[in-house]
């Protein structure tokens, strides 16, 4: 595996400064912000569909410094009730979709979105109970009949007519937020939708990484290192769900933190075993939302971490069964 970092952290930095500095603290892969919530001051998206030499460039200056694009994200809401909105991210995906294929990447990161609860709708719904089912319960399959299966199906057959997978990051506030739904998702739509798996939106809703990682298996497209900690005295008394700003570290019941300081190097070696044991090979890119760090302090004690947990972290299914191959040679 490699370590990697999303760069949306480096703000307005130029991009060339940016990728010095990456490698001057050891990070093998980039991913960058391309639209929708997501989009980078400084990533040219426009320049880049539109001009073969500034697609040389970015190449060049990728390959000069031994690094590789791990992704192209652009984490949006497609399915918004409001049309403005949902045409203007949905016209980033497909961007987003066909730069990765300019770019010869084959990695696409979004979010699923969510729709309002009914066709009057202005705002989104998300809905997480099935109590008052002919209130909610109705409006949930009228979301996934009418909008989210159609739109992902389009946007599916967009990606793949690019030569991208896209790996849907299961996230509160979407209508995939959890392992069930994404593979509701992926049964609908193909196998070309995956999980862009960011355990830190599922340590707070009580999920176990490891059997998230199990039950995923090779529909893991692509993954973020980032931390959440729930806060126990709040918890205690509010539950998880808490619409509290996310800067009111205080009194909220859980905020995103650096990898290392919602869990311990013990649970995140076993993150990366059992990523492993998947066939999971591929990039750790670390995303920075912790409030109570600087992103550069944040960026450094996530490599670091990273670096010791990959040196820990037992070796996977490949080398056991490369091993067992030795083995029965010798025998």
């Amino acid at each position: 595996m490699k370590i990697g970092a999303f760069t949306l952290l480096f703000g307005e930095k130029p991009i060339a400064e940016t990728l010095d500095y990456l490698c001057s603290l050891g990070v093998a892969a980039v991913e960058f912000g391309t639209g929708a919530y997501v989009r980078a001051a400084t990533f040219p998206v426009e320049e880049l569909l539109s001009s073969d030499a500034k697609v040389r460039w970015l190449k060049d200056a990728i390959a000069t410094r031994n690094l590789e694009i791990s992704a192209l994200s652009c984490h949006g809401n497609p399915l918004h009730p409001n049309q403005r909105i949902a045409k203007s991210h949905h016209a980033d995906f497909v961007n987003t979709c066909k730069l990765a294929r300019r770019l010869g990447v084959k990695q696409v990161n979004t979010l699923s979105g969510c729709p309002g609860s009914d066709p009057g709708a202005e705002l989104p719904s998300w809905i997480v109970s099935s109590l008052f089912p002919e209130d909610f319960s109705k409006a949930w399959e009228w979301q996934w009949k009418e909008w989210v299966i159609p739109y992902w199906r389009e946007a599916a057959q967009i990606a793949n007519d690019n030569g991208v997978r896209v790996g849907i990051e299961m996230a509160p506030n979407c209508v995939v937020f959890n392992v069930s739904t994404l593979l509701r998702l992926r049964r609908a739509v193909g196998e070309n939708i995956g999980a862009n798996l960011d355990p830190s939106h599922l340590f707070w809703q009580g999920m176990d990484i490891g059997a998230v990682i199990r039950a995923l298996g090779d529909a893991i497209f692509h993954f973020h290192a980032k931390d959440s900690a729930v806060n126990p005295y709040v918890a205690a008394v509010d539950g998880v769900l808490d619409p509290k700003p996310l800067t009111d570290e205080f009194n909220r019941s859980w905020i995103f933190r650096t990898v290392g300081y919602g869990h311990d190097e013990l649970a995140w070696n076993n993150i990366i075993s059992a990523l492993r044991t998947v066939g999971y090979d591929s990039v750790l890119s670390i995303e920075h939302e912790d409030s109570l760090m600087e992103g550069d302090e944040g960026l450094r004690k996530a490599i670091s971490f990273l670096q010791r947990s990959l040196i820990q972290a037992p070796p996977g299914r490949a080398y056991w069964a490369e091993e067992s191959r030795r083995n029965l040679a010798e025998e």
